[in-house]
């Protein structure tokens, strides 16, 4: 055959018409001239291929490339990843570390193990006394299940915050004030034990509940400074009388140990003279022993006799 018969990508050659003239100028020209000698040799025609790769097996090639690096996703230490499958969740959550989802077929959630502090907004609240206050508070979350999180419910925090508040209307209406203000601890505990039981069957956990601020009127606010102030001068009055019925007591003693010996009581008069006679002042003190006033006191008490005179 001659040049018309050629194709770049294939070509029959015969070997009596052969030519060096028509092999094509490619990069595996050499093992086509190989080809042809063989021929030559044997008086055979033989079939020169010439390999060549096509753009759309490259471009194919790349895609592929392509959507398996986009495939790859990187889940931190405190993440999971809930995975569906056609619409079907799997077994187990996956994560952390390397996992590949194959769009459109997986899709994913991701979903974050750490704690959460969720504020309870204020509540109005009408204790067991039939006083009117605001009350928030603070919750502290984490998720336990994540598939059941995500599965379960359709946001996990708002349904939380709605228990909670719910929780909290009722428990603190069911205490008066000051069981409120003296039992908080108590209380806590209690509307976290609630909450915890409606969280649990989505899989969170209620880690800790905390009244946060207790906002009353300003009427009773003044009521209890008035209430608070009667009640420190009712103790301040009751601790002056146990001290002035102490002094009496021992003031009674002393007087008994005195009556044993006289001598005390003068003792006891000079000590007090020299007490005033530190101070600077302009007192006079005029000692005056006791029996005299004693003497003087059974003299005016004394009833003088009447001597009745006899008319002759």
């Amino acid at each position: 055959m001659g040049a018309q018969g050629f194709s770049p990508a294939r070509s029959r050659k015969n070997t009596r018409g052969f030519s060096p003239a028509l092999i094509p100028h490619a990069p595996f020209a050499q093992s086509n001239s190989n080809a042809a000698s063989l021929a030559l040799r044997y008086n055979r025609t033989v079939e020169v291929i010439t390999p060549m790769m096509s753009i759309p097996v490259l471009l194919a090639a790349a895609i592929i490339v392509l959507y398996i690096v986009n495939s790859i996703k990187i889940l931190k230490e405190y993440e999971r990843a809930v995975v569906f499958r056609l619409g079907r969740v799997r077994e187990s959550a996956k994560g952390p570390g390397v996992i590949l989802v194959f769009r459109p077929v997986d899709q994913i959630v991701r979903v974050s193990l750490r704690q959460e502090a969720m504020e309870v907004p204020p509540q109005d609240v009408i204790t067991r006394d039939n006083v009117t206050l605001k009350v928030n508070a603070v919750i502290t979350l984490r998720v336990v299940d994540p598939t059941k999180a995500v599965i379960q419910v359709a946001n996990y925090i708002y349904q939380t915050s709605q228990f909670a508040q719910t929780t909290l209307r009722s428990v603190l209406g069911e205490v008066d004030l000051d069981g409120l203000l003296a039992h908080r601890e108590a209380l806590n505990q209690r509307i976290q034990t609630i909450i915890d039981g409606h969280t649990a069957p989505f899989g969170v956990k209620v880690v800790s509940v905390e009244v946060k601020q207790v906002d009353m009127p300003e009427s009773m606010l003044r009521a209890m400074a008035k209430q608070a102030e009667a009640e420190r001068e009712a103790r301040a009055k009751i601790i002056h009388a146990e001290g002035e019925f102490k002094a009496a007591a021992k003031l009674v003693d002393a007087a008994a140990l005195m009556a044993t010996q006289p001598v005390a009581l003068q003792l006891r008069y000079l000590q007090t003279l020299t007490e005033i006679g530190v101070e600077k002042n302009t007192t006079i003190v005029f000692p005056l022993p006791i029996e005299l006033m004693n003497l003087l006191n059974k003299a005016v008490s004394t009833p003088v006799p009447v001597i009745e005179k006899n008319e002759a």
